[in-house]
């Protein structure tokens, strides 16, 4: 079984995928980042810092960089990405996560979101919908600060990469 989580690059992001990664040390499952881009959506891209102010949108370097994000955060982490269309809207996002979810067999899914309120169904971005799915469990990731996410990166005995490829060469 996997431990997926959604990766976007924010800081709950790579708090979800840090926690997850601890999970995935102790329960000995394997850990999937998955992220999905919006192909040509530069202003995306950008407000999401995958791509500079000025750069031109480029699939590769928007998938390397969420790669090498991931790979520097929990080098043992597999990675995925799938890209959906310029302005697929967040419910499009949230069904190509739950069907690399199914895909990878998760048995939980780590979420990073500081909207989640007490309920799951108030979640109101991508999560939400990621979170109703009744295929896997989920932890909701709602604060980066409890876990020291730069001393666990460090300290993890589980540092040993396993892809390598979206690297620019």
């Amino acid at each position: 079984m996997t431990l997926v989580v959604p990766f976007d690059g924010s800081e709950l992001a790579e708090a979800a995928l840090v926690r997850a990664t601890e999970f995935g040390n102790v329960l000995e499952e394997e850990v999937l980042a998955v992220s999905v881009v919006r192909n040509g959506n530069a202003e995306y891209a950008r407000e999401h810092d995958w791509i500079g102010p000025n750069e031109e949108f480029d699939l590769e370097t928007v998938v390397s960089s969420l790669h090498e994000q991931v790979i520097d955060l929990c080098p043992a982490s597999d990675f995925r990405h799938t890209v959906v269309d310029r302005y697929a809207p967040a419910g499009s996002v949230a069904k190509a996560i739950r069907k690399m979810a199914k895909r990878e067999d998760a048995s939980m899914a780590f979420i990073g979101s500081e909207n989640a309120g007490h309920l799951v169904t108030s979640i109101s971005s991508v999560g939400g919908s990621i979170a109703s799915d009744d295929a896997y469990d989920v932890v909701i990731v709602r604060n980066c600060n409890p876990s020291k996410i730069a001393k666990l990166r460090d300290t993890s005995p589980h540092r040993r990469s396993k892809s390598d490829f979206y690297f620019p060469e």
